[in-house]
């Protein structure tokens, strides 16, 4: 019997403690933040490595120099590694001295990125495009 009363006791105690407790309330804004990233599907294609896309989007007439989000198409490409695709750029003109919104250079990229051979093969391009110029 002593037990039931204390068990009702404390039961009792805390029910009354959960009825009094005020809810801490804070003003928060709620925020809804969209960003909106606007990266043309020629570049896409590039990022995803997609070479027969980026073919025929070059066929239909889409801009090597074009940029996209600030790059690009031999930025992305540097960027990512793609090495086939980098190459097609480069011989439909692509221009390797171009620089992004950061100001960064489609070498720069692919340094950053650890894209060894994508820099191997615009350091190639940048040196043949100046003997051209020499000669």
């Amino acid at each position: 019997m002593k037990k039931s009363i204390i068990i009702t006791a404390i039961a009792l105690c805390f029910s009354i403690v959960t009825v009094n407790a005020k809810p801490i309330t804070k003003n928060i804004n709620n925020t809804n933040a969209e960003f909106v990233f606007k990266v043309n599907s020629f570049c896409v294609s590039i990022a995803k490595g997609d070479l027969e896309t980026v073919k025929k989007l070059i066929n239909r007439g889409a801009d090597v120099n074009e940029m996209s989000n600030g790059m690009t198409p031999v930025m992305y490409a540097a960027k990512f590694n793609r090495v086939d695709i980098l190459k097609l750029l480069i011989a439909k003109g692509a221009n390797l001295k171009a620089r992004s919104a950061k100001k960064m250079t489609a070498l720069k990229y692919a340094e950053l990125h650890g894209a060894k051979e994508a820099a191997a093969i615009i350091k190639k391009a940048i040196v043949e495009a100046k003997s051209k110029k020499r000669k």
